[in-house]
């Protein structure tokens, strides 16, 4: 049936602060962006090497994301990496914090979060 997630949709609050974001610092790529004059919105569908795809949304007047307390929902959005330390240093190089590295109590697997410019978590899984 299912065969994997081909996609999530991230609405932003300040289009070219987080496609900026998603492109420049954490590598991913445009597949393909268009602006919706009737929308007066942007849809840019972004794509990591292994397929993985974000489409990320401007919609004017979207309300803001209930981060803390987490409320029902998406809780948070996990990127698999090789070398936690590498991106973390990467992340740091600009400017982004991450939390300190946790050890996941059923797996063994090392894993940090951080967030995008609206506070969207987000997380290394060390793969």
């Amino acid at each position: 049936m299912l065969n994997g997630f081909h996609h999530v949709a991230i609405i932003c609050s300040d289009y070219p602060r987080s496609k900026a974001f998603y492109t420049e610092i954490l590598g991913f790529s445009v597949l393909d962006e268009n602006y919706r004059e009737e929308r007066d919105s942007y849809k840019c569908d972004l794509v990591l090497p292994d397929g993985s795809q974000v489409e990320l949304f401007s919609f004017p007047g979207a309300p803001q994301r209930p981060s803390r307390p987490e409320a029902q929902g998406l809780r948070h959005l996990a990127f698999k990496v090789n070398n936690l330390d590498t991106v973390i240093n990467h992340l740091t190089n600009k400017r982004i914090a991450c939390e300190p590295v946790r050890i996941d109590e059923y797996t063994g697997k090392r894993f940090t979060f951080f967030q995008d410019p609206d506070g969207l978590p987000l997380e290394l899984y060390e793969y």
